[in-house]
C-alpha cells in the first residue's frame, strides 16, 4: 500500500485522493472573536491545493469559554459561518476531504483569557493552594455535550465533511478520561467506562443532529501521565470507540517511532483493536517517503503530519517517492512566508526551538 494511494470511507461517497492526513496545527491566526482570517483560510487552502487528501482545521472551540490560547478558531457561535463555509468551499474545490477539530480546553482555559475560572472534572488545586479550576456541575455537563453536537452542525452547514472530536492532549475529553483530573463518584468518574461516558454522549449528540454522511474522527493520546491516563485505559478506550458509529481514530502518538517494553510501538500495539471499516490515522514524527511507509506498515490507514507539513506543503505528494527526504528545520522567515504561512504564524513557530532560522 502506498502513501499516495485512495482510500474510500465506508460513509457516503467520500474517497482521499491519498493518505497525507494534515493533523491540527495551533497557528493563532485567527481573530479573538474566533472568526477565521485569510491568512488560516489561505495556510489550509495551500495545502490542499498542494495535495493533502484530508486536511484538519486548528483546534475550535465550541464554548465561548473553552478558549485555549489567544488567535484560536471558534465553532461557538453563528458569527463564524461566514469564515467557515469560505474554508470548506476552498478545500472542497481543492480536492480534499476537510475535518473541523472541535474541543473545549477545560482547565487549559487560561483565567485571563476566558474572564472566569476555567472548569475541569474534578477541582485543580495548585501546590500554593490557589485554585486553578473548579469542578464542573452535573447540569453543565449536558450543556457542554449539546455545545459539542451544535457545533458539529455549524461545521456542517458550513460544508465541511466532517468533524475530528479533541481527544488528546489533556483539554476537557481527556480531562474526563483522566484518573488525576476525574475523581468524581457520580457516572462520569470511577471506572474507565464511566469516564468515557462524556465522549460516548458526545459521539451519540452528534451523530443524532448531522447527517448520514458526515464524518465523525475522535483523536486521543496513547498516555498522559500528568493527568493519569495509562496505556491500558487508552486501549480500553479504543475498544468502546470502536463500538460507535464514528468513521476514524486518531492515534496521537507524538513520537511514532517509540519503542515499548515489548519491541512493538504505539501504533502497531493499538492497530489490533481498530476494524477495518474505521479508518486509522497515527501521527507523531513523521517525516520522510520512507516514515510514510513504514507507519503504514505497522497498520496505519492515513499518515498523519503537522510540522512537515508547515514548509513543504506538498508533502503528500511529495512521499510518493519512497526516497523523499524533505529539508528539517530550521526554515528561514523567507521559506515560510513562501509555504503561505503568516507573520503571525511563523512568529509562533519561534517558540518551537529551532525551527525558524534566526
Amino acid at each position: 500500500m502506498s502513501p499516495t494511494s485512495e482510500y474510500k470511507f465506508r460513509r457516503g461517497s467520500l474517497t482521499s485522493r491519498n493518505r497525507g492526513f494534515l493533523a491540527a496545527m495551533t497557528n493563532k491566526q485567527s481573530q479573538e472573536d474566533g472568526c477565521l482570517t485569510n491568512a488560516e483560510i489561505n495556510w489550509l487552502t495551500r495545502r490542499a491545493k498542494d495535495g493533502f487528501g484530508v486536511i484538519t482545521t486548528a483546534a475550535s472551540h465550541v464554548s465561548e469559554h473553552g478558549k485555549g490560547w489567544s488567535g484560536e478558531m471558534g465553532v461557538w457561535s453563528d458569527s463564524h459561518l461566514e469564515g467557515l463555509t469560505q474554508l470548506a468551499s476552498n478545500l472542497s474545490d481543492n480536492g480534499s476531504i476537510s475535518l473541523v477539530q472541535i474541543f473545549h480546553g477545560g482547565m487549559k482555559a487560561p483565567e485571563d483569557l476566558i474572564g472566569q475560572i476555567p472548569i475541569c472534572p474534578s477541582e485543580v488545586v495548585g501546590n500554593d493552594g490557589t485554585r486553578l479550576a473548579r469542578e464542573i456541575y452535573q447540569e453543565e455537563i449536558q450543556s457542554l455535550i449539546s455545545d459539542f453536537a451544535t457545533a458539529a452542525k455549524r461545521c456542517e452547514l458550513a460544508g465541511f465533511d466532517g468533524v475530528e472530536i479533541h481527544g488528546a492532549h489533556s483539554y476537557l475529553i481527556s480531562q474526563f478520561l483522566g484518573t488525576k483530573t476525574n475523581r468524581r463518584d457520580d457516572e462520569y468518574g470511577g471506572s474507565i467506562e464511566n469516564r468515557f461516558r462524556f465522549l460516548r454522549q458526545i459521539i451519540i449528540a452528534i451523530r443524532e443532529k448531522v447527517s448520514d454522511d458526515f464524518l465523525i474522527s475522535v483523536r486521543i493520546s496513547p498516555k498522559i501521565n500528568t493527568i493519569g491516563i495509562s496505556i491500558d485505559d487508552s486501549i480500553e478506550v479504543t475498544k468502546m470507540l470502536c463500538e460507535m458509529d464514528i468513521d476514524m481514530f486518531h492515534l496521537s502518538c507524538w513520537n511514532a517511532f517509540e519503542e515499548l517494553a515489548d519491541g512493538s510501538n504505539l501504533t502497531k500495539l493499538f492497530k489490533q483493536y481498530i476494524p477495518e471499516n474505521i479508518a486509522y490515522v497515527s501521527t507523531g514524527s513523521i517525516w520522510s517517503g520512507e516514515d510514510a511507509r513504514w507507519l503504514m506498515f505497522q497498520g496505519a490507514d492515513f499518515v498523519g503530519v503537522a510540522r512537515a507539513a508547515i514548509a513543504h506543503p506538498d508533502w503528500a505528494i511529495g512521499v510518493d517517492d519512497p526516497m523523499y527526504q524533505p529539508k528539517h528545520p530550521p526554515f528561514s522567515e523567507k521559506e515560510l512566508l513562501e509555504a503561505d504561512l503568516s507573520p503571525v504564524f511563523v512568529e509562533y513557530m519561534r517558540n518551537w526551538e529551532g525551527f525558524v532560522s534566526n
